[in-house]
């Protein structure tokens, strides 16, 4: 009866309503209108648009080393939130940063109807200005990105085929991949030409400064050089997707034993969540302050000797600095946000209810036992998980 319970209410809540089916209509007609084309010099830059959070755009790095690969004279430049722009701000792949608050991310909601398409208006001008020979809307559905890169009269723009974006795009490519990096691979394929996975890397880069800080924080602290460090990240922005505080304490302390480690936690800024696992410990461990940078947050996981956590942009982080990783699932899919990497070094858990994964991320002010598919995971599963992960060498 639960699985069927939330099946349906999934179901409501990604049908779409009338009102979406009208704006189709009228984006396609939009896409119909002329629009002079922008004038563009001689070296080709290339924007990239992702108004998505941290781990959508880290996903989106891969294809910006490959095309920076295939195009090395190119300019390219991403068009993101400020949100999520510390995913690319050290990226080696990239000539610019441009931040916007894009309608409906980030929370930006527009009361008046009209708002975003005037807006789209003005964004469109300016990038006008700065003479881009092509655009990637990276994200699948961003019809708003699309309209803003036709509006500006770029004269190549890649997008997936989604009946909302084709309209503005010169070349709409039909994503079959389900993994979040290959969605953006398959759009760049238009300069790099066919790529496997082994011509494909997800990095993020920090400084000797950030690991500096991150070596100070813990021998302050006690915590040696040579230390085993076992790092849980427990917040994911919800409840639907956080493991219990009981639970991890358990898989800490008995870590702290098995693998002979000290154990840190991190927690963006939920650090009530990190309390209440220390409060639960036998073991004292040690909370990361809420306010870490990414980039220290990178250099602290680049130690780990392994990295737990539900599926988050830390987890995604984790795995971009190559540290072994255990990330649990509750209503998001695997097979498009899972980790990218070896299986081996990278392990996913999931409970197998039936009703997941419903990916709806926030189920609000539903009660929770009704959705208890991240609760589920035995603590068991994530301890084996842990301890082979860390026993790997990892080269």
């Amino acid at each position: 009866m639960l699985v069927r319970r939330n099946r349906v209410i999934a179901d409501a809540i990604h049908r779409r309503a009338p009102q979406y089916q009208l704006r189709r209509s009228m984006l396609r007609a939009f896409g119909m209108l002329p629009v002079s084309r922008c004038r563009t010099g001689s070296t080709p830059r290339i924007l990239f648009i992702r108004p998505d959070d941290f781990t959508d755009l880290l996903m989106t790095t891969p294809a910006i080393h490959a095309i920076r690969k295939a195009l090395p004279n190119a300019e390219i430049h991403a068009l993101v939130g400020p949100w999520a722009a510390p995913a690319v701000e050290q990226n080696d792949g990239l000539d610019a940063v441009i931040t916007l608050n894009f309608p409906a991310f980030g929370g930006n909601r527009h009361r008046n109807p009209f708002a975003p398409y005037w807006f789209a208006w003005k964004v469109s001008r300016q990038l006008r200005k700065l003479q881009y020979t092509a655009a990637v809307i990276a994200r699948p559905d961003h019809w708003w990105g699309a309209m803003v890169a036709f509006m500006a009269g770029i004269p190549i723009r890649v997008g997936n085929a989604h009946p909302d974006v084709k309209p503005f795009l010169t070349h709409a490519i039909h994503l079959n991949e389900r993994h979040s990096v290959w969605q953006s691979v398959r759009l760049v394929e238009f300069w790099t030409g066919s790529l496997e996975a082994d011509d494909l890397s997800l990095v993020f880069r920090f400084t000797d400064d950030d690991r500096s800080i991150v070596g100070r924080y813990l021998a302050e602290r006690g915590v040696k050089a040579d230390d085993r460090i076992v790092c849980i990240h427990p917040s994911a922005g919800n409840w639907a997707r956080e493991w219990t505080g009981a639970h991890w304490a358990v898989v800490a302390d008995t870590l702290v034993d098995q693998l002979d480690a000290v154990v840190v936690i991190s927690s963006s800024n939920q650090n009530y969540l990190a309390q209440d696992i220390a409060n639960r410990m036998d073991y004292q461990p040690h909370i990361l302050p809420g306010d870490t940078a990414f980039s220290q947050l990178a250099a602290l996981f680049s130690r780990a000797a392994v990295v737990l956590g539900p599926d988050c942009g830390a987890l995604h982080l984790a795995t971009a600095v190559n540290a072994p990783t255990v990330m649990l699932f509750g209503p998001s899919d695997p097979e498009e946000f899972g980790p990218w990497g070896d299986p081996d070094s990278h392990v996913v858990l999931a409970s197998s209810i039936g009703c997941r994964p419903c990916r709806i991320l926030d189920w609000g002010h539903d009660r929770q036992e009704y959705h208890p598919c991240i609760r589920e995971i035995p603590v068991g599963d994530v301890l084996e998980a842990a301890r082979h992960v860390a026993s790997r060498e990892i080269p």
